[in-house]
């Protein structure tokens, strides 16, 4: 016979690696076809041996859904688990109790027990060993579970265990399925109470057939639910209407589709919601990343050729292994020789160094060079720049490129153009179903705005974190200046020999004992040596005093200097560029975003224009405060000889010009655009003259499709067809009195024609004390442009019996209007009497005008048609 220690611990051991099995087994089992189901709670086994199960609850974190993460927790511990329970639990011998099977089940939280009993009243075995049971729990301090708190129960299953791997996460709400008669709210009420508090029990309600009756318990806690669930499924309730077995499920607490039927059902209240909870979205998470990153374009944040490590790296690496020289910066050619711009630019770095209180707008005609001189001056200064190109903006054919390009300037991002699309659909089905607009989409000033607001913020930004890098500096320098202050002290009380170490005082001690340090006693030498160090360190004392005055005088000054060179500049190019479709709704936009960062002072404004006309938009945006208005003007011939001679020894051509060169550039003024041109055909080895020549000819057939169209078509449609007259005035002139020529015929007070010409750069219009002054070729080469095309005698035919023919036909309505009014007046004069026989007829003397204008008229008509008769005569000759 075995021993019975021996016993015990073989079927320890039979039992850890049953358990180990099972565990292996129970994983085989998640991932088969059928949940495995017990076939009934208790079983029969010899004698009065009875098999039956357990269920305790919280062993492992009740799974709420596939987002739980918490049972990765008891996937950790479950054999560590497992054996702690077994071995808490096998210390029970009532009634024979022996566990033969221990199933986790994770998902509901708690482990199935699977035991055998001996006992002849089985109910009060049951009951008894549950007790017993439950008292062992509670003398160790309750059973393991995942928590570590222990407050796992110990629940007997009156059903058939029910495992299964579904996504059925536990809920509160317990659905009870009757296969049989009903069963009585009391019944249930006693059954499921046990489990834990129940808030309400649902009546069953009528069902299709074949459908089994239901009621829902809803309980007060999830885990009251997971023993309800696994304690009570298969249970058979009898009473006197049958037997009814009770079949167990979780209901969760939202039906499906609970939510999107409310939602759709209220848009009245649920589209306001949505929208104010997308733009709080926008304005607490987007519009401080978008901030951001315009501070970042602003300070070369995302520019990797500002990193000290790329600079290092081309520096030490590439210029040194390239082939090629280095490009230098393009530095501008003029040098001194460009007299005109001395003063624009002067005016410039004055409105520059001083804070902001109204807009710089710098024009001048196209090619006078201001860009070039703004990017020096930037690049001079070396602050911080924002560049708006309109005439890129312009180019926008639809308001979503239009805020795109925008953006893409300022650094705005992220931005969202698909949502306009959106927010149309939005609309449309909003109109549908509350009969009106949600206003979600926004009109494109009031995109624009939202993006200049940011771009706002973001200049606020740099300009405080320039301002405190500047304050950073100076304070450093201002801490090396007394740090040489107080070495110069220093290296004084060491010359006198004053000066120790106090550090020494450690080690050697104080006072007259010292050895090492310096003690009461007075060093070596004589006392007038240290009256006058006594003196010398008064006069040190005293000059660091005024020092100290002149440091925070000087520190006042340098802040106000630094609070001046850290704003931002705004440059806005090509202002009112022509062509654009949203030109007014963009030029409104950026006039008042320009005044309203000069008003606030947060950067210099600098609006650049080829016209002076278009600084109306900015003076209306600006009511209050005069334009700080600054004019760029071609060069003299002197300077544009100068600037031509030094750009062509630059580009290594040497060139002796002759009088007929200079003469040929004197042809082409003093505008930049023009002369670059020049300087580009003489290095193609093309001639000087040759060159005015191809720049001339060019000017013709540009000037002929501004002002006259490719056809007779364009010639009706175009705007400036009516100003035929200037260009031949200004072909014997060099400029034109405004006013004589507004009052003339064809304009007769209409200055809508000079200016589409002014604006298609025809004419320039120069101004005397804010008032139009003179008239002036748009380019200094239109003046022979004009020449060669009045010299041209079938074109000019052409013109003159167009403009002729005009003029004769308002002659002719003259006369015609003379005609009429005499008629009337032959009439009036029957019913006219005079009271005295030497005073004249207001009628007679009305006749004698009308006859003088229509005498007039009728002259002018024949010599017209006369001349009109000649100019034909021309055109045979010429065709």
């Amino acid at each position: 016979m075995y021993s019975r220690t021996a016993f015990n611990l073989a079927a320890r051991n039979l039992r850890s690696l049953s358990h180990r099995t099972r565990r292996i087994h129970t994983s085989i089992r998640v991932f088969t076809d059928t949940p495995e189901t017990a076939s009934t709670s208790e079983s029969k086994l010899d004698g009065n041996s009875r098999e039956r199960w357990l269920f305790i609850d919280s062993v492992f974190p009740i799974r709420l859904g596939i987002w739980d993460l918490r049972h990765y927790i008891g996937i950790l511990r479950e054999e560590n688990l497992l054996e702690r329970l077994h071995e808490r639990l096998e210390t029970v011998k009532t009634h024979d109790f022996y566990i033969r099977e221990l199933k986790p089940y994770q998902k509901d939280g708690g482990v199935f027990v699977r035991f055998t009993y001996t006992a002849r009243d089985h109910q009060n075995a049951l009951d008894t060993l549950q007790k017993d049971l439950q008292l062992e729990a509670n003398k160790h301090g309750g059973l393991p579970s995942w928590s570590g708190l222990n407050y796992c129960n110990v629940w007997l299953v009156k059903g058939e265990p029910f495992l299964e791997d579904m996504y059925r996460y536990p809920s509160g709400i317990v659905h009870v399925s009757f296969q049989g008669p009903d069963v009585p709210e009391e019944a249930l009420y006693s059954l499921f109470r046990p489990c834990g508090r129940i808030y309400n029990i649902t009546a069953p309600t009528p069902v299709p057939a074949g459908t089994l009756r239901s009621s829902d318990i809803l309980f007060h806690r999830v885990r009251s639910a997971t023993v309800a669930r696994n304690t009570i499924h298969g249970h058979a309730f009898s009473d006197d209407g049958g037997t009814t077995r009770l079949r167990t499920a979780y209901q969760h607490p939202i039906q499906a589709h609970a939510i999107r039927d409310w939602l759709t059902s209220h848009p009245r209240i649920v589209l306001p919601i949505i929208f104010f909870l997308l733009g709080t979205l926008t304005y607490t998470i987007f519009d401080p990343i978008r901030v951001l990153s315009v501070e970042g374009k602003m300070l070369n944040w995302f520019d990797y050729h500002e990193y000290k490590l790329y600079k290092w790296l081309r520096a030490n690496a590439l210029d040194r292994f390239s082939l090629t020289s280095v490009a230098r910066e393009d530095v501008s050619p003029q040098g001194d020789i460009w007299k005109e711009r001395k003063d624009a630019e002067s005016a410039v770095r004055s409105y520059l160094s001083d804070l902001p209180s109204t807009v710089a707008f710098v024009h001048g005609p196209q090619g006078s060079g201001k860009s070039r001189m703004l990017d020096t001056i930037i690049r001079d200064t070396g602050r911080k720049a924002l560049v708006i190109d309109c005439a890129e903006l312009n180019r926008a054919t639809s308001d979503t490129r239009l805020v795109s390009a925008l953006a893409q300037q300022t650094g705005y991002r992220p931005i969202f153009t698909f949502l306009n699309s959106v927010d149309n659909l939005v609309d449309i089905a909003t109109v549908g179903l509350i009969g009106q607009k949600a206003g979600f989409k926004s009109s494109l000033e009031d995109q624009l705005k939202q993006i200049l607001e940011i771009t706002g913020t973001a200049l606020k930004k740099v300009n405080h974190s320039l301002r405190t890098s500047a304050q950073r500096a100076v304070k450093a320098a201002q801490d090396a200046d007394k740090r040489q202050a107080e070495e110069a002290r220093t290296r004084a009380r060491i010359r006198a020999g004053t000066w120790h170490d106090p550090r020494l005082d450690c080690i050697a001690g104080n006072g007259i004992i010292s050895e090492l340090g310096v003690g009461d006693e007075l060093l070596e030498g004589d006392d007038s040596g240290f009256a006058s160090f006594d003196a010398m360190e008064k006069d040190v004392v005293n000059s660091s005093g005024r020092w100290e005055e002149l440091a925070k005088q000087q520190r006042r000054n340098v802040e106000d200097v630094q609070a001046v060179r850290t704003l931002p500049i705004v440059v806005i190019k090509n202002y009112a560029t022509r062509g654009g479709v949203y030109k007014e709704e963009l030029l409104g936009v950026l006039a008042h975003w320009a005044a309203s960062l000069t008003e606030n002072q947060i950067a210099h404004v600098i609006v650049v224009s080829d016209n002076r006309e278009n600084a109306k938009l900015l003076a209306r945006a600006l009511p209050s405060k005069p334009l700080n208005s600054i004019a760029l003007y071609d060069a003299d011939a002197p300077t544009a000889l100068s600037f031509v001679r030094r750009c062509l020894h630059d580009a290594g051509v040497t060139l002796d010009l002759t009088p007929a060169q200079q003469k040929a550039i004197e042809c082409l003024g003093g505008r930049t655009s023009d002369l670059e041109r020049l300087i580009h055909k003489v290095c193609s080895s093309q001639g000087i003259e040759e060159a005015v020549e191809d720049i001339i000819a060019s000017g013709v057939g540009e000037l002929r499709k501004k002002t006259f169209g490719e056809d007779i078509d364009d010639d009706k449609s175009l705007p400036c067809s009516r100003e035929r007259t200037v260009p031949k005035q200004l072909a014997r002139k060099a400029e034109l009195p405004y006013y004589e020529v507004l009052l003339d015929a064809p304009f007769k007070g209409d200055e809508l024609p000079l200016r589409a010409m002014e604006h298609a750069e025809i004419i320039c219009i120069s101004t005397q004390h804010g008032r139009p002054s003179t008239i002036r070729p748009g380019k200094p080469v239109f003046k022979y442009v004009f020449e060669r095309l009045v010299g041209d005698p079938v074109f000019q035919a052409t013109q003159d019996i167009m403009l002729n023919e005009k003029l004769i036909s308002s002659a002719e309505s003259t006369v015609r209007t003379c005609e009429s009014e005499l008629s009337m007046l032959q009439d009036l004069s029957k019913a006219e009497r005079s009271f005295w026989w030497f005073r004249r007829r207001v009628t007679s003397e009305r006749k004698e005008y009308l006859l003088k204008k229509m005498r007039s008229a009728q002259i002018k008509i024949q010599t017209l048609e006369k001349r009109n008769s000649e100019l034909k005569r021309v055109l045979a000759k010429g065709a």
